[in-house]
């Protein structure tokens, strides 16, 4: 009998169709889950290669164009001295910026977890609310600030769906309550104005949320570490192509990551494969199905 493919079958991803979707992980300067986020994607079926920016950041006016999806990792960018991924923005924005740009207006994918979310947000890659196609990279909208209690946490959490959100990363996940870890010091969600918060609530642009035990979003700490209002665990831009998160889905990719792994297991629930695959795994289909 031939086992099946968890793959597959949780995830509804064809292997050899995935072989062809191309992942730039980029690294360097301080950020530190290349390995975890290339294995994610691999476990998937995709083909993720690391490159350290600066060799991304020399690259011709091609560089990102054989990568659908371009994945940017969680870290401490440049130590973080300034502020989290302040540094590594500016830097994108002068040296990679309108690569990055055409990247979007092509129809091209990106993740920012954690760190990688911190700085997207300050690039301006996210919300994007406004932004026109040839246009540039928008300006910055939001930005993610010291958690209301002070101090890192390092802590599982919950996470639920909208199921009206336009992000692909989260298409199939609705009514799912996903468990992740989360470990960080500046992950609140602040706007620029209340029009822009309005705006961003209207458009669904706020896919992940913090819930409590009962799967209501809340503000709440711990359940919501940094306090993010509405419980705002994440972001994507208008077309759903890019998307960040503060929590950590590329270190949920076995069963036993979970910290109550040996009572599912007891229980007859432990999952087959890690469940923070089923985030990534969004990303693939996307690409696979030419969203």
């Amino acid at each position: 009998m031939i086992p099946a493919d968890p793959i597959r079958e949780r995830f509804g991803i064809d292997r050899a169709r995935a072989r062809d979707v191309r992942v730039l992980v980029m690294t360097g300067y301080g950020l530190n889950c290349e390995a975890e986020t290339a294995a994610a994607f691999a476990r998937l079926g995709a083909s993720p290669e690391i490159r350290h920016v600066g060799d991304v950041l020399e690259g011709g006016d091609d560089v990102l164009r054989p990568y659908p999806i371009l994945a940017f990792i969680g870290g401490f960018s440049f130590g973080d001295h300034i502020a989290s991924g302040r540094v590594f923005a500016n830097r994108l924005r002068f040296r990679l910026g309108d690569r990055l740009a055409r990247h979007i207006d092509e129809g091209g994918l990106a993740i920012g977890i954690c760190n990688g979310f911190q700085t997207l947000v300050k690039l301006g890659a996210l919300p994007a609310v406004g932004r026109a196609p040839g246009g540039g990279l928008a300006r910055q909208q939001v930005s993610l600030v010291d958690n209301d209690r002070l101090g890192y946490r390092d802590a599982w959490v919950r996470l639920r769906f909208d199921p009206e959100s336009p992000c692909v990363f989260t298409k199939g996940l609705e009514g799912l309550t996903l468990d992740l870890p989360s470990r960080h010091g500046e992950g609140k969600m602040v706007f620029a104005d209340a029009a822009s918060q309005a705006a961003i609530e209207a458009a669904h642009l706020i896919p992940a949320r913090y819930v409590d035990e009962a799967g209501a979003a809340t503000e709440r700490w711990p359940d919501n570490p940094s306090g993010s209002p509405g419980g705002a665990a994440g972001l994507c831009d208008p077309s759903g192509r890019i998307f960040g998160l503060m929590p950590h889905p590329e270190a949920y990719l076995d069963p036993e990551n979970h910290p109550r792994w040996r009572a599912q297991l007891a229980a007859g629930t432990l999952p087959p494969v890690g469940l923070g695959l089923h985030v990534l795994a969004g990303g693939v289909r996307a690409v696979i199905d030419g969203r």
